[in-house]
């Protein structure tokens, strides 16, 4: 039987992440064509397993479009009750509106019926002796929905505060540019 550790580690070296990049000081991001290093917080090393497992779950890789699958995938899970997970869920959403408006909204009707893995509360070393089955049966919901107007209408509530959330940098570095040139 092929524990979550072994499916965890296929999909690290599939996606050529060694160990999930936990050993790095830092990890990279290509943003608009532009290859960004971003320190690798201990918050980030002690959780990322969480967001890996998703894409492991979900059967997504680390492209963008697998990104945006997952980013709404978590936010339909309620990842948005954890701030750190949910900002960054807010932004790659954000991020890939315009590019993968389909993936984003695949995961988020998928999400609907799910509970997030996060949300299981186990330490790492139990979540990861799991079978791949056991995880799929704790995180969906018994009471499958299909997906309502209410859904929709919460689904655009998100793409709209994603936006928000993807564009305020830009517009305070715009602000603050024009501040100091005035």
């Amino acid at each position: 039987m092929k524990t979550l550790e072994d499916h965890l580690q296929e999909f690290y070296l599939q996606e050529g992440i060694p160990n999930g990049g936990v050993d790095s000081k830092y990890f990279s991001i290509c943003f608009f064509g532009i290859n960004l290093k971003l320190p690798n917080i201990a918050y980030r090393k002690k959780n990322i397993h969480i967001h890996d497992l998703q894409h492991v779950l979900n059967q997504c890789d680390t492209s963008w479009k697998g990104e945006s699958y997952i980013a709404g995938w978590e936010l339909a899970t309620g990842i948005w009750r954890y701030p750190v997970f949910g900002l960054v869920s807010l932004w790659t959403m954000g991020y890939c509106l315009w590019k993968y408006p389909k993936s984003i909204y695949k995961g988020f009707k998928k999400g609907l019926n799910m509970s997030g893995i996060i949300d299981l509360k186990m330490k790492r070393q139990e979540l990861l002796a799991l079978d791949l089955e056991t995880l799929q049966h704790k995180t969906t919901k018994t009471k499958q929905n299909k997906i309502s107007l209410l859904h929709k209408l919460q689904f655009v509530m998100w793409a709209v505060t994603a936006m928000c959330i993807f564009i305020l940098p830009f517009l305070l570095i715009v602000a603050g540019v024009y501040l100091l040139i005035d």
